[in-house]
């Protein structure tokens, strides 16, 4: 079953290192951050993967040059500024007419991908995304003039659920995104939700994504934790 990562967007939020590197390939643990979204897949036997380059696409393609374990890895230029969507509509030829997963290179889970699958099979859906717990951020305060009466550091509980990525996806979704200009999550999911074709698969476990540097710290001292 093949993997399709998106991996060509700008990244320009976190351009301190974008300026040099696409945003997937920003090092983590001396391997690019989309080596350890690749990875979680292989673990579960999902080798055969399909990467949607685009902005410093060159720098992806050279380092899967050379062999990775014993994956199966196709670099495809989707266009620079092409969008998330459409970039996936580009693969269109690649990605035949199975099911297959879908992610973003730019965020890193222990989600079992296995369970994913089956969920996605079991509910007979085009699309199943994975929704996460956002991370928490703020603490939280109550005030009664300007003494504070109450304050608890947030918890990832009360904040509801996100798109995580990490979806499954149906060949035939591919006829509901038009262009190049279409953003997979605007048109083609709002779409699916409308038809009752979209399900979610709850993760509980590690999720982060990389929008800014201080995201990446914190995915640093994780990774040194465990």
């Amino acid at each position: 079953m093949k993997v399709v990562i998106l991996a060509g967007g700008l990244g320009t939020r976190i351009s301190e290192y974008t300026k040099f590197v696409p945003k997937p390939m920003i090092s983590l643990k001396g391997k690019p951050l989309i080596y350890h979204i690749m990875k979680n897949y292989a673990k579960y036997g999902y080798k055969e993967f399909i990467i949607a380059s685009g902005y410093k696409g060159n720098v992806i393609k050279s380092f899967f040059k050379k062999k990775i374990h014993d994956w199966d890895v196709s670099v495809i230029d989707t266009g620079k500024n092409t969008m998330t969507g459409g970039r996936v509509k580009r693969l269109k030829k690649y990605i035949g007419k199975e099911t297959f997963f879908l992610t973003y290179g730019d965020g890193l889970s222990n989600v079992n991908v296995k369970k994913l699958l089956q969920f996605h099979k079991n509910n007979k859906k085009l699309v199943t995304l994975t929704a996460v717990r956002p991370p928490a951020r703020f603490g939280f305060v109550k005030i009664k003039g300007s003494k504070v009466y109450y304050f608890k550091e947030k918890s990832k509980t009360e904040e509801g659920w996100i798109n995580g990525g990490f979806f499954v996806v149906e060949p035939k979704f591919l006829n509901m995104i038009s262009r190049d200009s279409t953003f997979l999550e605007k048109e083609p999911l709002e779409k699916v939700t409308k038809i009752g074709q979209l399900m979610a698969f709850k993760h509980t476990g590690f999720w982060q994504c990389v929008d800014t540097k201080r995201d990446l710290d914190k995915l640093k001292i994780k990774f040194k934790k465990n």
